[in-house]
């Protein structure tokens, strides 16, 4: 019996043979609660709460314009032209852009990692990480900037909708989900919030598609 058919069973024996089933039927249709109305422009929502959440947000009308806005902001900012990257992301004109990008799992002294993501929710400006071995989760943890790229067809309007789309694209769920709301931070410590605490100290996300004007 696995760990989930055993809490079942035991909720089950609990409240009666009945109750299973009514569990298993509330799994399978994801009954949704009372949802806010969000404004029709879902990218612009989406980059104005990213910023509220210190992300710096970016426009790109095409992924070839990617590279160029990333050394513009690591130059900016006097970081490293150097980073680890998404594999799906290895095929971008990095160097041309004077950036030196490897398409790998992220290591603790790698100090930009470049990703993308499956979907930005406009409700909170957050973004949906899947993990994978072409996704790999390190890359958005371990260096001190994160930068993640984000196409803005797929910007949806809430958490609701991003694990609908993931279930319609994916059925099975990947071994990890990952929720990127801004830099690391904490306020653990006489209750200052102190960036960077438990990850990345910066974000940006380049969001990708025609119309889409960062702030």
């Amino acid at each position: 019996m696995s760990a989930r058919e055993n809490i079942l069973a035991r909720i089950a024996k609990a409240r009666g043979q009945a109750a299973t089933a009514d569990i298993e039927d509330v799994i399978r249709r994801h009954p949704r609660g009372p949802i806010p109305p969000l404004e029709k422009n879902l990218a612009q929502r989406f980059g104005e709460q990213a910023t509220r959440l210190a992300s710096d947000v970016a426009g790109a009308a095409t992924m070839t314009e990617v590279p160029g806005l990333v050394a513009r902001y690591l130059s900016e900012r006097g970081l490293p032209l150097q980073a680890v990257c998404w594999p799906g992301l290895a095929a971008l004109d990095w160097r041309a852009a004077g950036i030196a990008a490897q398409a790998r799992a992220a290591r603790g002294d790698d100090m930009v990692g470049i990703t993308g993501a499956f979907a930005g929710i406009a409700e909170t400006g957050t973004l949906m990480l899947l993990s994978g071995p072409q996704t790999p989760a390190t890359a958005s943890l371990l260096p001190e900037t994160h930068i993640a790229v984000v196409e803005k067809a797929r910007i949806v309007a809430t958490m609701e909708d991003a694990w609908d789309r993931l279930r319609n694209e994916h059925g099975i769920l990947p071994r990890a989900v990952n929720f990127v709301s801004g830099p690391s931070r904490t306020a653990d410590v006489e209750q200052t919030v102190t960036l960077g605490a438990h990850g990345p100290y910066r974000v940006l996300i380049i969001v990708v598609g025609e119309g889409f004007l960062s702030k």
